[in-house]
This record gives C-alpha cells, sequence and structure tokens, in this order.
C-alpha cells in the first residue's frame, strides 16, 4: 500500500470523503492516521535494522476541512462551532483517539450550524517520525549521530514552521491554497505538547481530565490523594481510578500506590472519571516559567478551566496567615509572557470561576455574607519573577504594589490566568497566605509546618469543590466569548 515517485516513498491514501455525520468522520480521522503512522513506524524499524532506504519516506496527517458560501445562522450566544464568514477553514489533526469526544463535539456543532458535510482526507503537512514512534513505548528516535544514516535525509522530523503559537496569538495567514484555520492548533503543535507532557509530568497525556488544578507546593499532593481515595471509596462520587507520576494507578480506595523516589519537573496526578470530567493536580513548583510551561503544553488538551490553588504572600497588615485571597485582577511583574501577550492586555475575572470559588470557600468555611471578609479578601495578586523580592530596596516595588492595590503576591498566578486569557482557556485564583513580608512575618521553618498541617486540606479542598461544581455547568457556559477574539477558529 505504497505510491512513491523517484524521490519519495509515502502509504496510499484514501481519497478525501465528505461526511454528514461527525461520529463517522472522527472515525475516518482515526484510519487516516493509524495508515500513516503504521506506515513510518514499520520503516523507521525496518531503516534501523538496515539498509538504508533509498528513498525519501514520508507520511502525512489527516485534515479536516469546511467550505462554505454563506453566513451560519447560529445562536449567537454560542462562543464557538461556527466559522466567521463564507471561505475554506481547515486544520491538520493528530492523535484523533484521544481527542475523540472533543473532535465529535467540534465537527457536529459545525454540521448543524452551517448545514454542509465536512471533508476529512490527507494534508500536505509531513508527520514527524519521532512523533510516530512515540506513542511506542519500545522505539525510540536516537539522537544525532547515533544512527547509520542521517535521520533527517530519510524522514521528516520535526518543523518549527509548522510547530508554533501563530494561531491562537492571532498572527497566523492563509494556507498557500486560501484555507484559514480552523482549530488553534496545527497537529505538530499538539504532538510537541503531548510529548513534553509525557516528559515533565512523567504521566501519560491520556490520563488528563477537563479540570486542572496548579499548586505550588508538594504539600497538596498528599492531600490530594487522600482526597481521591475517599472518593473511590464512595460509589456514588462518579470517580473511578487515581492516577499518579510515572502511570502507577489504583481503582480501590484502600489499593497500595508507591510513589516514586525521583519525582519529575512537574509531578501530576490525575482524578478520574470515564467521561473525562475528573480533576488533574500539577505540581508546578516555584517560578513564572514552570507555570508558562505548564500551562503553554497542558492547553492543547482544551481543559475546560485551570484554576491556581497556591500559597502567597500578603501584602496588607489586616491579613492574618491563613487567610484567602481570591484574585479578581493581576499584575502582571514576572515577564515571561510579555512578547507573547503584552502587559497592557487586561485579564478580566471570569464570572462563573469566580463564583465557583467563593461559594466553595462559603461552604468549606461555613462562612456567608460579611462574615467571609474574616477570612477572604478579593483584590489584586502581583506576580514577579524574583523569589527575593523583599531583600531589595521597597521603595520601587512597594509604590508600584500599592499604586495596583494589590492584595497579595506570588510567583505563578498572572502566569496562569494570562495564559488561560491567551488559549481561551478559563482560569481562576484562589491563594492562601503564607508569609507577610512586608509585616515582618517570614515564612520560617516552624511557623511554616503549623500553617501547613492547618491550611492545606482545606484549601485544597475548596479547589476540587470549585471544580466539581465547574463540571456540572454547560460547556457553552464556561467558555463564552470573554476569551474569544474577533475572528476566532471555529473549533474551541
Amino acid at each position: 500500500m505504497t505510491g512513491s515517485d523517484d524521490t519519495i516513498l509515502t502509504p496510499q491514501m484514501p481519497p478525501a470523503r465528505n461526511f454528514s455525520d461527525a461520529e463517522a468522520a472522527v472515525d475516518h480521522l482515526c484510519d487516516l492516521y493509524r495508515i500513516s503512522v503504521d506506515f513510518l513506524r514499520d520503516a523507521f524499524v525496518a531503516a534501523m535494522a538496515g539498509p538504508v532506504p533509498e528513498q525519501r519516506i514520508r507520511a502525512f496527517y489527516p485534515e479536516i476541512r469546511l467550505t462554505t458560501s454563506s453566513f451560519a445562522q447560529v445562536d449567537s450566544r454560542l462562543a464557538f462551532g461556527h466559522v466567521s464568514g463564507p471561505g475554506t477553514h481547515a486544520t491538520t489533526v493528530t492523535r484523533p483517539d484521544l481527542f475523540r469526544n472533543y473532535l465529535v463535539q467540534q465537527i457536529a456543532l459545525l454540521i448543524d450550524n452551517h448545514g454542509v458535510p465536512i471533508q476529512i482526507g490527507a494534508s500536505d503537512t509531513a508527520m514527524p517520525v519521532h512523533f510516530a514512534v512515540a506513542q511506542d513505548a519500545r522505539m525510540t528516535v536516537p539522537h544525532e549521530g547515533a544512527a547509520s544514516f542521517t535521520l533527517r535525509d530519510v524522514f521528516d522530523v520535526p518543523d518549527l514552521g509548522t510547530t508554533n503559537d501563530d494561531v491562537i496569538n492571532g498572527v497566523a495567514g492563509r494556507a498557500a491554497d486560501g484555507a484559514a484555520p480552523l482549530a488553534p492548533f496545527t497537529a505538530q503543535r499538539v504532538d510537541y505538547s503531548l510529548a513534553r507532557l509525557a516528559h515533565y509530568t512523567a504521566t501519560s497525556p491520556a490520563h488528563f481530565q477537563n479540570h486542572v488544578l496548579f499548586t505550588n507546593y508538594q504539600f497538596y499532593v498528599s492531600e490530594f490523594e487522600a482526597y481521591a481515595r475517599r472518593a473511590l471509596a464512595d460509589p456514588g462520587s462518579g470517580y473511578s481510578s487515581f492516577v499518579a507520576t510515572f502511570d502507577a494507578q489504583i481503582t480501590e480506595a484502600d489499593e497500595p500506590l508507591e510513589m516514586p523516589l525521583k519525582l519529575p519537573q512537574m509531578p501530576t496526578y490525575h482524578l478520574k472519571k470515564p467521561d473525562g470530567s475528573g480533576i488533574t493536580l500539577v505540581n508546578i513548583g516555584v517560578g513564572p516559567s514552570n507555570a508558562k510551561t505548564a500551562t503553554d503544553h497542558i492547553a492543547v488538551l482544551r481543559p475546560h478551566a485551570w484554576i491556581m490553588v497556591g500559597h502567597c504572600a500578603g501584602l496588607r497588615n489586616s491579613q492574618r496567615l491563613g487567610d484567602y485571597v481570591l484574585a479578581h485582577a493581576y499584575l502582571r511583574e514576572d515577564g515571561v509572557l510579555d512578547a507573547d501577550l503584552p502587559t497592557w492586555v487586561p485579564i478580566p475575572a471570569l464570572a462563573e470561576i469566580q463564583i465557583a470559588l467563593e461559594q466553595s470557600v462559603e461552604k468549606i468555611a461555613q462562612l456567608e455574607g460579611f462574615e467571609m471578609k474574616r477570612i477572604m479578601r478579593t483584590g489584586t495578586v502581583a506576580s514577579v519573577d524574583n523569589r527575593n523580592w523583599e531583600l531589595r530596596d521597597h521603595s520601587g516595588p512597594v509604590h508600584r504594589l500599592s499604586q495596583s492595590r494589590a492584595i497579595a503576591l506570588d510567583m505563578e498566578s498572572a502566569t496562569i490566568a494570562a495564559n488561560g486569557f491567551r488559549f481561551r482557556v478559563p482560569y481562576g485564583t484562589l491563594l492562601c497566605v503564607s508569609d507577610k513580608p512586608l509585616h515582618g512575618e517570614l515564612k520560617l521553618p516552624g511557623m511554616a509546618s503549623e500553617f501547613y498541617n492547618d491550611q492545606v486540606a482545606r484549601h485544597l479542598r475548596i479547589g476540587i469543590l470549585a471544580m466539581e461544581t465547574l463540571s456540572k455547568m454547560p460547556l457553552d457556559r464556561i467558555h463564552s466569548r470573554k476569551l474569544r477574539a474577533f475572528d476566532e477558529t471555529a473549533f474551541l
């Protein structure tokens, strides 16, 4: 089943087909993807065993293509699921098995809203051999010089020309054939992030759930596992399994779970539901660089929401250690996203996330109304890139913090929120005050131990409850127009 010319050997792909049924369309995407992957894997194994192929080996990603000659008549409340005007829109696709539910939903909306079929066929974007081989744990692509031939002379390798954020950043032009982007990420960009996620988190991307909690302390992990075990013991919880680093998995509450001695850069844990509506906890560690890295890659999974539940410095004398801060605005002094999202871009609070977090605090703390002010403040959170900022001259930083009306400071929250805005992923922040450096209350070992013992469990339960509340909301209510630009891709 191969086609060839004098220089390139390719798999024989079926011709493009039109579909008016989303399930059938995704089935065909899976078939086309499997043909390309199997072809590249077989060719790679043969090339490594020798002799060196005399022709270049190439396979292609499948693509989805929509052509419409009229404007869609759609519910104006819907922020996605339709193209902005007549013409052709297309996107390459990878791992349709992993993204099946997402693809079925998005394709069905296009068919319903435009009343025209979707075309599924092979694209002209080459699939890098690295990404075809990556899904098979028994196979690895050798580093440069380790094989008996130069890899890029025979196979396609990742190409930065198609592995970028041009679409999501709003700077992508039309393809050579005139097609406009249909989805926020190209197949190569998605494949790149899937590989990075497996590396940084030591868990398969397939385990990630639709609701992601970020934290900046490992202390939250043991409490997350304890909560997961209680949930697995409750048949009515809806949770089916708990996955830890290196894909260690349990399905019973009392099942042993051996934690590795060496943790990955961003230890990640998944409390799963069969439909993917469970909760993932990612310990991104400290710093805006890690926060950007994690969200850059998790964004391709198109989560329904992500929330930061970490520790912060309280900036007001009226705050106490253990108080909560619900971010309504962000002062971005982290610097890591300035090239992609200038600091003059406002990062608005999202009502659905804010309400879910505030109601969760009320329920867990058993307080309401004016009494909530005893333990929680709302306002601006500042994020910086210097962990020891308080050791420098205070005149400049404190003046800016005062002008911004900031009530708390950390190193991750503004990055996570800004990347949520940039990637059209609903975001929120609920922090816990762990020190007050402007008022002489530093985070010291004895104080920290007492603080962690008292506050971590409650803080995490608030984040989990908020996510469980959001999971019950219709997707089109969470993904509102507040996160959409003037001319958006049809796919969420």
